[in-house]
């Protein structure tokens, strides 16, 4: 496989840097609310990055961080008269629920960066001795951009654009700031009134850490200092994941990621999600209003991933449309299971699908091949590559509506079995030719038959 690197800014091939596994991290939800459907869309492609990989014949190990403390849950947990950890863990066993409901597999491992403030300490405390990082007056800790020389190198920022000075204001105390209010951010916070009893003990005093730190400290302890390839929404490659290559390089060395991976924002009707306008869609809002999961799914696999996708109503009607047309076309067809798939095989008619999945995940073209070779599949070789191709993409089909078969027609497909079980192969042509003329087929299986218009 092949995949736009967003460092270098062009298509690498993937290879496990040890050899074995390929390991790569991804930012996760935070879990202050539901995941809306533009969230959806970098996780659902994170999850088409690893099933190309697995079903290619690569072992993988996947690792996806829980936001759990941060301004907003925090806030919002205080607001609400809950505990953090109580507040949080509903909203993080709803995403858990959406993502089984898009068929994501799950990571093989999901830390909580509540669970490893202990990690997160020790990494601040050896950037303030390494010189990356300084306390401030109110038990505050920075880190010093001006000590790392690569800093912008990732997002491609200017150096114009950097306050490069200790600048111990709002912005820099915040989470997030934007791109030209990049201070010295902040690795841990002091208590403050507003934080209730949401705060560790610290070095620095009673505080918690800042968002950009626990992935650093998550991706030491569970991938090491050099990893194959870190993913998120375009969103995060600046500041969270400029601010994480610095904090890494600068505490632990090695390379870090040595490939980024970033899924552009999805519209909705050309048009930016938001709550005042009602579009800030969730998959229980489009539940209610008769979709399903796996057709939101196709339509966030069904464009490029560096390019907008605009989401509309039409195309979930497409996407009905055209999971209803490869149901029809493999039923009766015996699906195999993942891990079987994952053994490989001759992909047959669809081994094009695949080809074109793996170069820099081209969705689009993968399912456009698909559709393409629907009437060339006939051999098992062929249909255990049109099922490899659907698991690739995660796809999971609808049951095939079964059209109402008239009394002659089921007749004529009797009377052509029983010929076909006595060998009396000119009556099974002869009937088979008459249901043909009528608009139907009959396929038959080992211990009977179906009978399909045509």
């Amino acid at each position: 496989m092949r995949l736009f690197d967003t460092l270098t800014r062009e298509l690498v091939p993937l290879e496990p840097v040890d050899g074995k596994s390929f390991r790569f991290y991804c930012c996760g939800p935070t879990v202050y609310g539901p995941a809306h459907i533009g969230n959806f869309r970098t996780f659902v492609m994170q999850d088409v990055l690893r099933r190309g990989l697995e079903l290619g014949g690569m072992k993988t190990k996947h690792v996806r961080n829980i936001t759990d403390v941060d301004d907003k849950t925090i806030r919002d947990s205080v607001a609400a008269g809950r505990t953090l950890e109580n507040f949080t863990a509903e909203w993080r066993d709803k995403f858990h629920v959406d993502c089984e409901a898009l068929n994501c597999l799950k990571p093989q491992i999901e830390p909580s960066a509540a669970k490893h403030v202990p990690e997160q300490i020790a990494m601040i405390e050896d950037l303030v001795e390494k010189g990356h990082a300084y306390a401030s007056d109110d038990g505050s800790v920075y880190f010093k951009i001006s000590s790392f020389a690569e800093y912008g190198k990732l997002s491609r920022l200017e150096t114009r654009e950097l306050d490069l000075g200790h600048t111990q204001n709002e912005r820099a105390n915040s989470d997030e700031y934007d791109k030209d209010n990049a201070a010295d951010f902040v690795l841990w916070k002091s208590r403050r009134e507003e934080d209730g009893e949401n705060f560790w003990e610290s070095p620095w005093g009673q505080g918690r850490p800042g968002w950009h730190l626990e992935c650093s400290a998550m991706i030491l302890k569970y991938l090491g200092e050099t990893f194959d390839l870190h993913g998120g929404g375009e969103d995060l490659i600046f500041p969270h994941h400029e601010n994480e290559l610095a904090q890494s390089k600068c505490s632990c060395g090695g390379e870090f990621a040595r490939h980024w991976f970033h899924a552009a924002h999805l519209l909705v009707s050309g048009k930016k999600m938001s709550k005042s306008s009602g579009t800030l869609y969730t998959l229980s809002d489009l539940a209610e209003e008769g979709w399903s999961a796996m057709e939101v799914r196709y339509v966030l696999i069904g464009s490029n991933y560096r390019k907008q996708l605009n989401f509309t109503m039409e195309s979930l009607h497409a996407a009905r449309e055209a999971l209803g047309k490869l149901a029809k076309a493999a039923s009766g067809q015996k699906v195999p299971g993942y891990r079987e798939l994952c053994k490989g095989g001759d992909l047959g008619v669809f081994a094009g699908a695949f080809e074109k999945l793996n170069e820099d995940l081209n969705t689009a073209g993968a399912l456009g091949e698909l559709f393409g070779n629907l009437k060339a599949a006939s051999s098992e070789a062929d249909w255990r590559g049109f099922f490899t191709v659907l698991a690739s993409l995660g796809l999971v089909l609808p049951e095939a509506e079964k059209a109402e078969v008239p009394a002659e027609i089921e007749e004529l497909a009797r009377l052509r079995w029983e010929a076909r079980q006595s060998k009396d192969w000119a009556a099974s042509d002869r009937y088979r030719d008459e249901l043909a003329t009528k608009g139907w087929v009959v396929k038959d299986g080992r211990e009977g038959y179906e009978v399909v218009p045509s």
